[in-house]
């Protein structure tokens, strides 16, 4: 959500050399993302899923090996105080970031975070800010997939029927966001009976037990599964090449949507206005209710625990086949008016 942003920086600051600090499990395809000259790796203990990480004074020790490169500016696009401390530790002559969490103390220029807009217009607003310019800039932000990833995304998919190619990511990545399995199953069963598609399932490997499940309902010459088989990069060049995605809020709805494909997005807790893609053939799935969207994903309110919150089981399958319908018959329009 902050490729555009870094395409903002790149294009205001041309002869600027930038780097980038990812996570490791970010790595491979933050290399993909134009105009990175470095790419730094370092896991925080609170954003590492499962065990590992550094914690706080390690995170800051590493950060002060920076101090040599003589940095310029640095900029944080986490609202969090832990990674202002690590800016400011790097020894850049001026640090930008949001100031949250008491965190403004630390930077030279410290932004209020927009609770109410989407990360990608708060990542933007920062780096117009921290720049001294106000204008917008028309850039790409599109990932930039290297051709090896393209061929084996080709070959992967050359042995499907020439048909519609419908991409289905059943993991929620966590239980508050998993919207049934029998309705992601439905979904494509609908499409290959409707439309004769067929269907990729994608997910890694934590994500078997949910594709084991939508992929038992399917007719096995219809379905592709990748599930665990494929790499972050290989998997983009994958998305990059299907019809149309639908997903939860997920990382691979960001990824489709860094690559050029439409996405069907199911919406239950998260907040559409700060989280959702953004793509003019992009399509959200979501219910009103008076205690939805809470956001609370780390947190679950408790009545929401052990099932499918009411958000996310109040979604049915015929508004999800309505949305990729409308998705496919737009395309399809397209194509006969070129």
């Amino acid at each position: 959500m902050v490729i555009p942003a870094i395409a903002e920086l790149r294009a205001l600051a041309p002869s600027a050399a930038i780097d980038l600090v990812v996570g490791s499990w970010n790595r491979e395809i933050a290399a993909t993302i134009p105009g990175i000259d470095r790419l730094e790796t370092l896991d925080a203990a609170w954003l590492t899923r499962g065990a590992g990480g550094r914690r706080l004074l390690g995170f800051i020790a590493e950060a002060r090996r920076w101090r040599s490169r003589q940095y310029d500016l640095a900029i944080n696009f986490e609202p969090d105080i832990r990674s202002n401390l690590l800016l400011a530790a790097s020894g850049a002559r001026r640090v930008a970031g949001f100031a949250s969490g008491g965190g403004g103390v630390l930077l030279d220029l410290a932004l209020d975070y927009d609770s109410r807009a989407h990360t990608s217009d708060n990542a933007i607003a920062l780096v117009r800010a921290a720049l001294g310019t106000a204008r917008a800039v028309t850039v790409s932000s599109m990932l930039s997939l290297p051709e090896t990833a393209r061929a084996e995304a080709a070959r992967l998919l050359q042995a499907l029927p020439p048909a519609a190619r419908i991409g289905i990511h059943a993991g929620g990545g966590r239980e508050i966001k998993q919207w049934p399995e029998a309705r992601f199953a439905e979904v494509a069963a609908r499409m290959i009976a409707d439309r004769h598609a067929v269907i990729v399932l994608t997910g890694a490997p934590g994500d078997r037990p949910q594709v084991d499940l939508v992929k038992r309902q399917l007719p096995t010459e219809r379905v592709l599964d990748l599930c665990g088989r494929v790499d972050l990069v290989t998997l983009a060049a994958v998305l990059a090449e299907i019809d149309l995605l639908v997903t939860g809020d997920t990382g691979p709805m960001h990824l489709a949507h860094a690559v050029g494909t439409p996405v069907v997005a199911v919406f239950g807790p998260s907040d559409p206005a700060r989280y959702a893609p953004r793509g003019t053939r992009d399509r959200l799935v979501r219910i009103d209710l008076p205690c939805s969207p809470c956001n609370r994903i780390r947190l679950p309110p408790t009545r929401c625990a052990g099932h499918t919150p009411d958000c996310l089981a109040g979604v049915d399958v015929a508004q999800v086949v309505h949305a990729i319908d409308n998705v496919l018959c737009e395309r399809d329009q397209r194509d006969r008016r070129s």
